[in-house]
């Protein structure tokens, strides 16, 4: 019994109430200042950040700013086909993945991602629903859509579902 006792508390411990932000990006340089900000939040650097949205919707765009915010120099690829990118800093690394070409979530495991996902650094993946319930939980969830504003006008909705999470959107405030 004492045992139970001890589940329920840690997992209480591990569980946190989803927050939510929606941001209207009405342009691409408002894109760029949103991913700036973000990556000047602290913890960014351990952060695992899943990108939702329908093709053509900026998930892509919006990482290659982030990644140029943190410092990233040179040419920042989508890793469309290659699955996954990796980018070295001098304080941690980085990964972008793109699950779209998968067509069963084992893919994921057997490209030994978990591995990946088990160390430290910041992992953001693009259509994260291909890997299904294999990836861990996300930091942040982040949900790109069009917005009827313009061509170029984009919602954020960011769920942050971890302490870590709700921290990134507490210094995007």
């Amino acid at each position: 019994m004492r045992n139970q006792l001890v589940a329920i508390e840690l997992s209480a411990v591990n569980r946190h109430t989803p927050i939510v932000k929606t941001l209207l990006l009405p342009d691409e340089a408002a894109t760029r200042g949103f991913a700036r900000a973000l990556a000047l939040a602290q913890g960014l650097a351990n952060a695992f950040v899943a990108l939702h949205g329908d093709l053509g919707t900026g998930k892509t765009t919006l990482v290659r700013h982030l990644l140029e915010g943190l410092g990233v120099t040179g040419r920042i690829k989508s890793p469309t086909y290659a699955v996954v990118e990796s980018y070295e800093l001098p304080a941690f690394n980085i990964w972008h993945f793109d699950f779209y070409r998968f067509n069963d979530p084992q893919e994921w495991e057997e490209a030994g991602f978990r591995d990946i996902f088990a160390s430290s650094g910041l992992k953001l993946a693009e259509w994260p629903e291909k890997a299904a319930t294999l990836l861990p939980p996300a930091d942040i969830d982040l949900h790109l859509t069009t917005h009827n504003t313009s061509e170029s006008a984009r919602m954020a909705t960011l769920t942050a579902n971890t302490p870590l999470g709700a921290g990134l959107l507490e210094a995007l405030a």
